[in-house]
């Protein structure tokens, strides 16, 4: 037996269960993991809550963690027990003391790098990757617009654009959270509480705008964000901290410059190892090398335990980078 947070309806922090579970062995393609420290992402809100879908009830919650093999499946060759790894992509469940895991979505964990800053960067630094790297690809000197540089994406992104010699412009909510960006690396900041995102943007790019934005925040920022860009631009909408974007008129794309929208995920860019092992390698070298750093706050690590306090702290916009659970 072993401990987990499962979830039995939709709902608040409220529904998150603390709760034993007898563990199985892995199928033929999966490794046990013995998780040493648990990734919280804000997905993991939209899931408990309802707004996106999950397979069956009861359920368990969050795809990221760190941690130990302690078993492997039949058909699994490419890891062994003893392994440190790191996944982002698991069936719902990695709340867990121990999990399993699809071996195709388990990357080695770099021994430079440790279990936590593992879990807080994974799904996030992956994220970063297919953002930057490939939905489109920021250019040395380029500026653009990123959404949230405080968040735990944001940070990394802060740190990722830099890396590559690009201008992230970033909107925050406070002048704390202005300083934090800045000191990632963001070139500039926007606090959407004082300032029109779009005419600030307009004034720091001498009326030229951007060619791409990059927005996690949804239904708050949709037309502030069109309004960022220039003609042809690209609108990636990639979350919903907000709400989600609907009701949606294509006409808006046409009157504001004939515009290009996309809505990628992880799963849309990470498929199979290959692509896996390619995005994690950049990943990690750039955490090895110091260009990008992954500290959490102790206020910002819980007991597994206390994954209701958890969401609780996340929702309310309070926390900066990223949070863990710890088991």
């Amino acid at each position: 037996m072993a401990k987990r947070i499962q979830f039995s309806q939709h709902g608040g922090p409220e529904v998150l269960q603390w709760v034993d579970f007898a563990i199985t062995d892995p199928a033929a393609n999966e490794v046990q993991v013995e998780n040493k420290a648990i990734g919280i992402n804000y997905i993991d809100t939209y899931i408990r809550s309802g707004l996106y879908p999950t397979p069956g009830m009861p359920s368990g919650l969050g795809t990221e963690a760190a941690g130990v093999v302690t078993k492997v499946g039949s058909a699994v060759s490419v890891l062994k027990p003893g392994d440190r790894v790191v996944y982002a992509q698991s069936a719902l469940g990695a709340y867990s003391e121990v999990h399993n895991v699809d071996a195709e979505r388990v990357a080695l964990l770099p021994d430079a790098i440790s279990f936590e800053q593992g879990a807080a960067s994974f799904l996030k630094g992956l994220t970063v990757h297919y953002l930057l790297r490939q939905t489109y690809e920021v250019q040395p000197d380029e500026t653009f617009l990123f959404h949230a540089a405080a968040g735990g994406v944001g940070l990394i992104a802060c740190q990722w654009a830099k890396a590559l010699g690009a201008h992230l412009i970033g909107t925050v909510g406070s002048a704390e959270k202005a300083t934090l960006a800045k000191n990632a690396g963001a070139w500039a900041t926007i606090n959407y509480r004082e300032e029109n995102i779009a005419q600030r943007l307009s004034e720091l790019t001498d009326g030229k705008k951007v060619r791409v934005v990059y927005d996690s925040v949804g239904k708050d920022t949709w037309e502030a964000s069109l309004d960022c860009l220039q003609r042809r631009g690209l609108m990636v909408s990639f979350g919903n901290a907000s709400g989600p974007v609907t009701g949606v008129n294509l006409g808006i794309l046409s009157q504001k410059g004939s515009l290009y929208v996309t809505r990628p995920t992880l799963f849309g860019y990470v498929t199979n190892r290959a692509e896996l092992e390619l995005a994690s390698s950049e990943l990690f070298s750039l955490i090895a090398s110091g260009a990008i750093k992954v500290d959490v706050p102790e206020q910002q690590k819980f007991a597994l335990a206390d994954a209701q306090k958890a969401h609780i702290t996340l929702e309310s916009r309070a926390t900066y980078g990223s949070s863990l659970l710890i088991p």
